[in-house]
């Protein structure tokens, strides 16, 4: 049920909220209420360099919040990182609030997003992660915020707490916890929901006891498989590191500039490839960064927490798009281009076991080069996780619901079909503008508009009752909801690569002097 928009402020003003900063001046924006760039942490630099985040100090008098935080450092991609006028404020650590009733007797259901971007890049002021649409639509308070990445967040460095971008993320729900109330959203009822790393962090989330209580159901979308152990992620740092000739260190690297510092991981991931001997498919995959298993704030893997029950009171909604590697295989030059060298190395490093190769070419006989290759990277790093914790937690006695989007995207004449990324627009209803008009087109069709709305109703409906409109995943029917023209609930259509893979266990990463 949407409520009116209510506020202290005149009209003209716009709305007013007290947090448990300071009160906050909101706007108005299409019947909702909109606060931007509200400080959830104090900025890390300085003597909170590489530190665990500490809460925000508050304000006197009445804080604007009507334009988005400096996004945190970070390289850009396709032409989008941070401006110049971004790098001079540091005040990164920011929540941004969408809600149709700043009442706080509404007690909407509440949805915080997780941004993804391979845990390098990303920032909740892009205009595809606006939610308007979704809060109005949904009568939901929705929440996007910043988080620390790559090496600022993920980076294994001594002197410095692991996985600080996850606890930058706890501290934002924590802030959700004692605030969202005075923006008319149910604490009790805080859906996580986030894609490709976003989803990876709503994974782990799921298996860190930090972050306990903090929410009640989650929706993970495209869920990668990289997880690091704590030796990869630290010859990984220190290879950044040595860059700037320094060492991996919090004293050593406080003084770099956070803007320099990002930098020195594109030097690294290029040469990646060239020491996948020695970082195995970490570095044949070119992955930099990603959450640590250091046994402490992420103490094993999702798949493992999940199957011991750590997540069995949540509701999750989990699943991944048909094409999760098309997309990649475009900004690598390879699509339509791998050579048969090419497809058989793809199998060799990321097919499961040690007949993997082989079974692949035994499930797909007419699958060429190109097939080949986009199916096992795809498997191996969306596709699969994402299947697999699914069945984690149904095995250990929660539930857990299964999509697959398989809509082909009218951009580039269709020949990204449903990819990786595909859903966020999606999702958000943000359908023209930013990223998504290249693979939606500049005018969406009515297929694309009414897909969107099936999605969001579906999305909306998990984080009020934790039910999206089709049944819960089961071991024996495998019943999973199709997103498309015609959607229709139907067995995992990947039945194929789900009996390739049904024996492997997602493990973390590792270089392979430790490997078994």
């Amino acid at each position: 049920m949407t409520t009116s928009v209510a506020g202290t402020a005149s009209a003209e003003a716009g709305p007013e909220v007290r947090a448990t900063g300071g009160v906050l001046l909101g706007a108005v924006e299409s019947d909702v209420a909109v606060f931007r760039g509200i400080p959830y942490s104090e900025p890390p630099v300085g003597g909170l360099r590489f530190a665990a985040p500490r809460p925000a100090a508050g304000w006197d008098g009445v804080r604007s919040a009507l334009a988005f935080g400096p996004p945190v450092p970070q390289t850009g991609m396709l032409g989008r990182g941070p401006t110049a006028a971004d790098r001079a404020d540091d005040g990164w650590l920011t929540v941004n609030v969408w809600t149709p009733a700043t009442d706080p007797a509404a007690r909407l259901p509440v949805m915080v997003w997780i941004y993804g971007g391979g845990y390098t890049v990303g920032m909740s002021s892009w205009s595809e992660y606006d939610g308007g649409r979704l809060a109005r639509d949904g009568g939901v308070v929705v929440v996007t915020f910043n988080y620390r990445l790559g090496m600022e967040g993920f980076a294994q460095i001594d002197g410095a707490p692991s996985n600080r971008g996850l606890l930058d993320q706890v501290a934002a729900l924590e802030w959700v916890r004692e605030n969202i109330g005075a923006f008319g959203g149910d604490p009790a009822e805080v859906t996580i929901f986030g894609e490709s790393a976003g989803a990876g962090s709503v994974a782990a989330l799921l298996a860190m006891p930090r972050a306990g209580g903090l929410f009640r159901r989650a929706i993970a979308q495209s869920v990668p498989g990289t997880f690091f152990s704590p030796s990869l992620a630290a010859e990984l740092a220190a290879a950044c590191a040595d860059e700037l000739g320094l060492r991996p260190t919090a004293a050593d690297l406080a003084a770099v500039d956070p803007a320099l510092l990002a930098l020195t991981g594109d030097a690294v991931t290029e040469s990646m490839p060239a020491r996948a001997d020695r970082w195995g498919q970490a570095g044949s995959r070119s992955v930099l960064f990603s959450p640590v298993v250091d046994g402490d704030i992420l103490p094993v893997t999702p798949w493992q927490a999940l199957a011991a029950g750590a997540a069995r009171d949540i509701d999750l909604l989990v699943g991944h798009t048909r094409d999760e590697h098309r997309l990649f295989m475009l900004l690598t030059g390879l699509l339509g281009q791998v050579t048969p060298e090419q497809a058989e190395s793809a199998l060799r490093d990321f097919a499961p076991g040690g007949d993997g190769a082989r079974r692949y070419r035994d499930a797909y006989p007419d699958a060429g080069p190109d097939e080949l290759h986009e199916l096992v990277h795809a498997d191996w790093l969306f596709r699969m996780p994402s299947l697999h914790l699914a069945q984690a937690q149904v095995a250990a006695g929660g539930r857990a619901h299964l999509y697959e989007l398989t809509w082909t995207a009218p951009g580039m004449g269709g020949a990204l079909g449903a990819c990786h990324g595909l859903d966020v627009p999606l999702v958000f209803g943000n359908l023209t503008d930013g990223q998504p008009a290249m693979l939606i087109g500049e005018s969406p069709s009515p297929e694309a508009t009414g897909l969107s709305a099936r999605m969001r109703t579906a999305w909306t409906a998990f984080a009020t009752h934790g039910d999206p409109g089709w049944p819960p995943y089961d071991p024996d029917q495998r019943r999973t909801q199709i997103f498309d023209v015609d959607p229709i609930v139907t067995t995992y259509p990947e039945d194929r690569s789900r009996r390739i893979w049904q024996d492997h266990v997602f493990t973390a990463l590792s270089l392979h002097d430790d490997r078994p």
